[in-house]
C-alpha cells in the first residue's frame, strides 16, 4: 500500500494492541489493518539435489592417443582457448583408463 498524502510506502506498525501502517516519510497512519491483509508465504523445502559422479556420466568425445603416462590407447579430450584470439585452442587430453591429464599444443 501507498501513503495517500505523500505517496511512500506504508510500512507495518504495532502500537499498543493494534496494528497500523504508517508512512515514514510523513507520518501518515492507517485507522486499521483491514484494509490491507499482510500474508505469510511458507515455502516449501528445496528439492534435493542428485550428485552423478563423473565416472557415472562422460559426454567428452574420445580420440585416439597413447597416455604418457600407462601407454593407454584413448583419452577423452577438450578444447580452450588459453592464449590469445589469434593463436589456436590448446587441447586437454585425459586417459580413459588411469584419468591422466596432458596438454597437446598442436
Amino acid at each position: 500500500m501507498f501513503c495517500p498524502k505523500c505517496g511512500s510506502i506504508l510500512v507495518p506498525k504495532k502500537t499498543d494492541s493494534k496494528k497500523l501502517l504508517a508512512c515514514s516519510s510523513c507520518g501518515y497512519t492507517t485507522k486499521d489493518l483491514s484494509i490491507a491483509r499482510i500474508k505469510e508465504d511458507i515455502r516449501q523445502k528445496p528439492k534435493k539435489i542428485e550428485i552423478i559422479k563423473e565416472d557415472e556420466l562422460e559426454t567428452l568425445p574420445q580420440t585416439d592417443v597413447e597416455c604418457p603416462n600407462c601407454k593407454h590407447g584413448k583419452a577423452y579430450y577438450w578444447t580452450v582457448q588459453t592464449r590469445a584470439g589469434d593463436e589456436p585452442e590448446t587441447k586437454f587430453l585425459r586417459c580413459i583408463k588411469c584419468k591422466h591429464i596432458w596438454r597437446d599444443y598442436d
